[in-house]
């Protein structure tokens, strides 16, 4: 938790932005030493593969072939299959 003046926050608006943004560490305002509010860090955004980096760490190692086997023994993979086309030919 860091600590600023009303006055270094109107001061350094963009730099106290930029550290939120990339510290995850809220920040209290102070006016005449007293607290009177504070920045919290917004919700951070993932990537789908950040997201799933440790799924494997979940799943038991059967898990990846037993959804293979599943998703083509489904009907729906013909399905996909002649829906799909080449997106190259005219």
């Amino acid at each position: 938790m860091q600590i600023i003046t009303a006055t270094e926050l109107a001061r350094n608006l963009r730099q106290v932005l930029d550290r939120l943004a990339t510290e995850p560490d809220e920040i209290i305002i102070e006016r005449n030493h007293q607290p009177i509010g504070r920045l919290l860090p917004g919700v951070g955004r993932m990537t789908a593969l950040e997201a799933m980096s440790d799924l494997y760490r979940t799943l038991p190692k059967t898990a990846g072939q037993d959804w293979l086997q599943d998703s083509r023994a489904t009907d729906l993979a013909d399905d996909i299959s002649q829906e799909m086309r080449d997106p190259w030919d005219s």
